[in-house]
């Protein structure tokens, strides 16, 4: 019996040290900057990095001379149906999160698990928008030519794709709005790679300054102010 107890204590002991880890790395790490790469290319290309508080999105141009997003994200899989937007916002995530979890008020137990310990699949969060204005949950930055391609070939290569290389819709009613969509994307969420650690690796695939490693929107946009 007595055995028994001191194996239930030291396990419970090893799961409590690793939180207090987590939690002690989810708060310093994110304070190490990873600087942004030098470059004489011109920066003539705007994105976004944009948070509603929970998932942090990377926000683009529908379209330019690098690559035409609607030509991938159909504007006929949101429902405004519109075709005029300017900027398409792109998250990446634990699939059950997204659908449904749009706000922390919203959040499961069960979700939470599932997201935390690889059990659930992942999606990518497509967003159109009219505009961007800059604002404490959304920054503008300036980036090269060259910057913005390798930032399209990271996103582009998170994205599930079909035999022909289209990418795979999700069918939904669980949007945020009429302008968003969720598409089938690689990879599996976890406590330790969350959709911000996603989009703070965006940022460092563009050369730009992004934090070490960070779980929270708060992370990446410090390194913002």
């Amino acid at each position: 019996m007595k055995k028994m107890i001191f194996i239930f204590l030291k396990v419970i002991g090893i799961f409590l040290g690793i939180v207090v880890l987590y939690v002690l790395a989810a708060y310093l790490l994110p304070f190490i900057e990873t600087s942004e790469k030098e470059t004489a290319d011109t920066k003539n290309i705007p994105i976004y990095i944009y948070t509603n508080g929970v998932h942090t999105d990377i926000v683009m141009p529908v379209r330019n001379n690098i690559t035409d997003w609607s030509q991938k994200i159909s504007f006929e899989n949101v429902k405004s149906r519109k075709t005029d937007y300017q900027y398409v916002g792109i998250g990446w995530g634990d699939k059950g999160f997204y659908l449904d979890t749009p706000t922390w008020a919203d959040l499961k137990a069960s979700t939470a698990f599932k997201a935390a310990f690889w059990l659930s699949e992942s999606a990518m969060h497509c967003s159109f928008y009219n505009e961007m204005k800059e604002a404490d949950d959304c920054k503008k930055i300036m980036v090269s030519e060259q910057q913005y391609r390798d930032l399209v070939s990271f996103v582009d290569a998170k994205f599930d794709k079909d035999a022909h290389g289209n990418y795979m819709f999700v069918k939904t009613d669980a949007v945020y709005d009429d302008n968003d969509a969720f598409y089938d994307a690689k990879g599996t969420y976890s406590f330790l790679y969350t959709c911000n650690t996603w989009s703070n690796d965006a940022l460092k695939a563009a050369g730009q300054k992004a934090a070490f490693w960070t779980a929270s929107d708060i992370g990446i946009f410090q390194h913002y102010k």
